[in-house]
């Protein structure tokens, strides 16, 4: 090859690697929703999701289609009654600091979360798990209490991201992890740094850098990504759907979830501690008009089910409202004149007033009055939710199993209403040990129907996500949050 002819392809291939090169900074919020809390410990109560998922990473994750697809693991399997699973760990994967996966990484990370005494939320999602051990080097095994056909669908829990052996008490301010991208600064009430981690295991990010920003109020983050400040927001107020998806300046994604809101009535507390008054506070829901004014119908009715619309375990049930049995349910509690209400929500997400407003309406036509106490957006994690009698909540999408354990479970430390039934309880272990699968959905549905009887979780509808990107954003799939691969996603100057 001549010295020109060398030259010039020495020039392209430089040219190349340089367009391959991590460029451009991407710029969206998290609500600050466990202020002084705030965490990059994955396990911990104060964990930032928003930028967890960009840092560490998990031995499953969702696939497109929501089952479950390798990350850290590569496979795995059962033995032959359930009780007793195999991981093989992903070879050649480095942490942040430098430090190779094995599976003595994965079993201190498990264990932290199994571990009663640290009291990580994320045990309820996997507490069936008695030991985890390494096998060898990549290899890692799970002894489970009982027979569990789904256990692979515990382990996309969000959460369970894994960290480096020994880490535990500096990854809330490190994060270190094995994502795309790493920790540069962390700042939950002002700027978060991410940067780009070139040795990532599935190749180096798109973006250079990402800034995830600490923005209590949902009108102020709307505000900010209006004005420039940001390239995405999720969940836009539906009022503002039309509107978006209009102007040429935006690109609006419609995105059908497992979310869900409501409004929780503590069973620990009267006169919702009566199974009849927990009924006849959501008898009275008309929950098409709900989902049509707090999210302008972006979303599935769901009859006080957390079971996503798609969920291979889900039960359509119908629920159309009755305030007049509501009635007859308070008469026959005690109280034929009916109860007062108060209700804690917060601008924390802007659908929860509105949800609260458009309760207090339907509730009066049953004697139900209802004051709606606005509760700050800035700890409302921390100082209403769980501590209040009556409250607005959300929660992500979970596989069903998980959140009918994790949300209404007795023993369950989230059990965000105080739901104690030992009939659910049983259909629930019974479940899980069922290795039929009409067998087991059958189990799953009973479960449901029993919530829908004497729950004190108001459920009205599962959230059709509003994602709105600037133009300059590529690459963000119209997926999940915990299902985006972030590595992919990019920004065109």
């Amino acid at each position: 090859m001549t010295r020109p002819a060398f030259l010039a392809l020495a020039a392209l291939l430089c040219a190349t690697a340089a367009l391959a090169e991590p460029r451009g900074t991407f710029r969206h919020a998290h609500n600050v929703g466990f202020g002084a809390q705030s965490s990059l410990d994955p396990a911990s109560k104060g964990r930032v999701l928003q930028i967890i998922e960009k840092i560490q990473s998990r031995l499953v994750r969702p696939g497109r289609d929501g089952t479950p697809a390798p990350d850290l693991a590569t496979r795995w399997y059962p033995n032959e009654d359930g009780t007793v699973w195999t991981f093989h760990i992903r070879e050649g994967v480095r942490f942040h600091d430098g430090s190779t996966l094995d599976a003595d990484d994965v079993v201190y990370s498990l264990a932290r979360v199994i571990d009663p005494d640290y009291g990580s939320p994320a045990r309820a999602a996997v507490k069936m798990i008695e030991t985890v051990e390494a096998i060898g080097p990549h290899t890692v095994r799970m002894a489970l209490s009982s027979t569990f056909a789904d256990f692979p669908l515990q382990l996309m829990d969000p959460r369970l991201r894994i960290i480096p052996e020994g880490s535990g008490d500096t990854v809330d301010q490190t994060g270190i992890g094995t994502g795309p991208f790493r920790v540069e600064k962390f700042d939950p009430d002002g700027n978060t740094i991410l940067t780009a981690y070139d040795a990532y295991w599935e190749g180096p990010p798109a973006l250079e850098r990402i800034e995830v920003i600490g923005v209590p109020d949902a009108q102020a983050r709307l505000q900010a990504f209006l004005s420039g400040q940001l390239d995405m927001e999720r969940g836009i107020a539906p009022v503002l759907r039309r509107a978006l998806d209009k102007s040429l300046r935006y690109q609006l994604l419609e995105i059908p979830t497992g979310n869900w809101m409501g409004l929780v009535f503590r069973a620990d507390y009267p006169p919702f501690d009566d199974a009849r008054v927990r009924r006849a506070l959501r008898m009275v829901v008309d929950r098409e008009e709900m989902l049509a004014l707090a999210l302008d119908g972006g979303g599935v009715p769901a009859c006080d089910t957390p079971v996503a619309p798609n969920d291979q375990y889900r039960l359509t049930m119908s629920c159309p409202p009755d305030p007049d049995r509501a009635r007859e349910l308070l008469a026959e509690a005690g109280y034929p004149d009916g109860i007062d209400v108060n209700i804690h929500v917060s601008s924390l997400d802007p659908s929860w007033p509105v949800l609260g407003v458009a309760f207090q309406e339907q509730a009066a036509a049953a004697g139900i009055r209802v004051t709606l106490d606005n509760a700050a957006a800035d700890g409302y994690w921390s100082n209403v939710w769980m501590k209040k009698p009556a409250f607005a909540t959300a929660w992500g999408a979970r596989p069903a199993d998980q959140v009918l354990n994790e949300a209404f479970h007795s023993s369950a430390k989230w059990n965000e209403s105080q739901y104690h039934d030992p009939k659910f309880d049983r259909l629930l272990e019974a479940a899980r040990a069922e290795l039929d699968f009409d067998k087991r959905r059958a189990l799953y549905h009973r479960a449901q129907r029993r919530l829908t009887e004497n729950s004190g979780t108001l459920i009205p509808f599962h959230v059709t996500q509003l994602v709105v990107l600037s133009n300059r954003v590529t690459h963000f799939d119209p997926v999940q949050n915990d299902a985006l691969r972030w590595h992919l996603v990019s920004v065109v100057d």
